[in-house]
Order: C-alpha cells, then sequence, then structure tokens
C-alpha cells in the first residue's frame, strides 16, 4: 500500500511539474519558434545561451534590475506572473534548443 501512495505521490508531483515549452509559447512571437530571432530587433539571440544565463536573465527583469536594449519594461510584464519554478523550467527548455 506505501508503495502504491508513493507512486501516486510522485505521479502528482511530475504532472505539476513546470512545462518550459508550453510556458515558453508566448515568448515565440518575438523570440521566434526556435528562440533565434533578435526580438523586436533588439535583444540578443536567446538560444545557444546557457540555462543559468537565461535564467538569471529573466529572474533580472522579472525584478527589475535588469534593462538589457531598454527591453526590461516590457519583459517585466511578460514574466511578472511567473514562478522561480516557471523561470527554471523556460530557461532549461530554451537552453536545450539544438
Amino acid at each position: 500500500m506505501k508503495k502504491i501512495a508513493l507512486a501516486m505521490l510522485f505521479a502528482g508531483v511530475s504532472m505539476m511539474a513546470a512545462d518550459g515549452k508550453a510556458l515558453s509559447a508566448k515568448c515565440v512571437a518575438c523570440h521566434g519558434a526556435s528562440f533565434e530571432k533578435v526580438a523586436l530587433g533588439k535583444s540578443a539571440v536567446v538560444k545557444g545561451q546557457s540555462a543559468a544565463a537565461i535564467e538569471a536573465a529573466l529572474k533580472g527583469y522579472k525584478a527589475g534590475t535588469l534593462n538589457k536594449a531598454g527591453m526590461g519594461a516590457l519583459m517585466k510584464g511578460q514574466v511578472a506572473a511567473m514562478s522561480d519554478a516557471d523561470i527554471k523550467a523556460i530557461a532549461s527548455y530554451v537552453a536545450g534548443i539544438k
């Protein structure tokens, strides 16, 4: 019985884990489907950056402490509702795009 309960708990936690691909869907309009675009002609290409760099940038935008190429206010609005887990999931997903 304990094994079943643990299996159900693990399955529930796995299902609740943030889905980086789904969470990044709103990003593709500016950054491109493979994050290969220079967003709005201003940003650096995100594809090829490490997960740590992407996560740090998103957290900086969320905190309002980052304003690369004047995109701080726009990006702050985009990431404001994201949790740390959401940000980590997006960073991991985008860093893994080949």
